[in-house]
């Protein structure tokens, strides 16, 4: 199961690689050291969190502000670990599921979830190894070459993370037209707060989370499950 994991977790990880190499050029442009932005790279596995953490320590931000700003960035993860806990063998407890939830991204929960069984701790474990690696190399890359890369370039290898996920949507889409109308209502919502003038104030934590809940709500209550499943 584990080199399954792996496997899986290849393509992410190569997204993860172009994303964490444009942190590692933004860190060390707001005053960081490579070394630094490669430690906030091992210590998380969540690309809005760091972004937002380091342009709050770049300000000079307090400690009240960076707890405040990480727990509405991050809050959706923990709605995604209640999903995963479910899936979960029994032997998934204790610090096994620390590590579940430490390795918890977007596009690790929906290829977890995409599994269609139960989730084994060596299936998991290999399925965050590559995102990992891909992440703190891709940011340990960013730092210490980045500046001497045209900008064209570091803006280009963003595109990559967003290719990958519609990758992982579109072939769950096309087998479950439950999946294509979460995904449709979800991004509808979305647009709404992105380009309604009364909702863009929310933060993109928040509006996250309200994405997935009402999609998810919706999708439930029209799309229910059998009880056997």
């Amino acid at each position: 199961m584990i080199k399954k994991g792996i496997r899986d977790g290849i393509p992410i990880g190569l997204g993860y690689f172009s994303v964490s190499f444009s942190f590692g050029i933004l860190a060390v442009s707001n005053g960081f050291e490579w070394w630094e932005a490669l430690l906030v790279s091992m210590a998380n596995l969540t690309s809005a969190g760091q972004y937002a953490g380091i342009t709050v320590m770049a300000a000079a931000g307090g400690l009240v502000e960076m707890a405040v700003s990480q727990f509405v960035i991050n809050l959706r993860y923990a709605l995604m670990s209640l999903s995963l806990s479910q899936k979960a063998d029994r032997k998934f407890r204790g610090i096994y599921r620390l590590i579940l939830g430490f390795g918890i991204t977007d596009e690790i929960f929906a290829v977890a979830m995409n599994t269609g069984k139960e989730i084994k701790r060596s299936y998991f474990f290999g399925l965050i190894i590559a995102p990992y690696i891909g992440w703190t190399l891709g940011t340990l890359t960013g730092a210490v070459c980045g500046n001497i890369m045209p900008s064209v370039i570091c803006d280009a290898l963003g595109i990559a993370l967003y290719g990958m996920f519609i990758a992982i949507i579109v072939p769950a889409a096309k087998k479950n037209r439950a999946v294509l109308f979460v995904a449709a209502v979800s991004a509808a919502i979305s647009c709404m707060f992105y380009y309604i003038p009364v909702f863009d104030k929310i933060s993109s934590g928040f509006a996250i989370i309200i994405c997935a809940v009402m999609a998810s709500a919706l999708g439930a209550a029209l799309f229910p499950g059998r009880e056997a499943d």
